[in-house]
């Protein structure tokens, strides 16, 4: 990372942006007693400690610039559970909280810091988890935006919003690229019919309802 940071300085004078992608993911296993401790201390190592390195490294060129942008990419992982292993899941909450900690220390030496947190798209790493051969995991998922699917395009645009001058004053934010996925709860289905009549019943609503008509429709 250092030696990266520095053949960029030789190159270019300066480092304006940074961005920390790296890392990698444990076979999934339901069972945490199949878990084992190399495995996880492996993801650690590279999704956690990798992106401490990059911003160290990057802090260093950039505090005497007084100015830079630091992108660490995260995951949905790093807001809910249950989605990836213990490993990836701990590792991805682990960048959002170091992120956060290193906001308040960079953001005296005008450098933002921001998390950019997305959804699955095709990948090494997301094919473990799902199955994209029949349109992806976005046709599986519970998301309030119908009719688009995350495409691996959308993240370096994403990247290019969050490093640009209309988001400088955005620093400490998690920004999450996900269709609306990590606010939605599968549990509750309010707009639903099922979950009408059931609200309704538990009012002690006495009304009868044969159908429900879409705003939309």
């Amino acid at each position: 990372m250092e030696k990266a940071i520095k053949a960029t300085i030789e190159k270019h004078g300066k480092l304006n942006i940074m961005i920390n992608n790296a890392g990698i993911v444990d076979d999934p296993k339901r069972n945490i007693l199949d878990n084992h401790l190399s495995d996880f201390e492996r993801v650690m190592r590279v999704n956690v400690a990798g992106v401490f390195q990059g911003i160290k490294h990057a802090a260093q060129v950039m505090i005497p610039a007084k100015t830079g942008s630091i992108i660490n990419l995260g995951s949905i992982s790093g807001s809910v559970g249950g989605i990836t292993s213990h490993a990836y899941c701990s590792s991805k909450h682990a960048v959002v909280g170091f992120t956060k900690n290193a906001v308040a220390e960079l953001g005296k030496h005008g450098i933002s810091e921001n998390c950019l947190s997305s959804y699955a798209v095709y990948s090494s790493l997301t094919k473990k988890f799902f199955d994209f051969e029949e349109g992806g995991p976005q046709k599986r998922a519970i998301t309030s935006l119908e009719g688009v699917v995350l495409q691996q395009e959308d993240l370096p645009n994403a990247a290019v919003y969050m490093a640009s001058d209309d988001a400088r004053f955005m620093s400490g934010h998690d920004l999450m690229l996900d269709g609306g996925f990590t606010v939605t709860n599968p549990s509750f289905r309010l707009f639903s019919r099922f979950a009408l009549l059931f609200g309704l019943h538990f009012l002690g609503k006495e009304i009868r309802i044969d159908s429900v008509v879409r705003v939309d429709e």
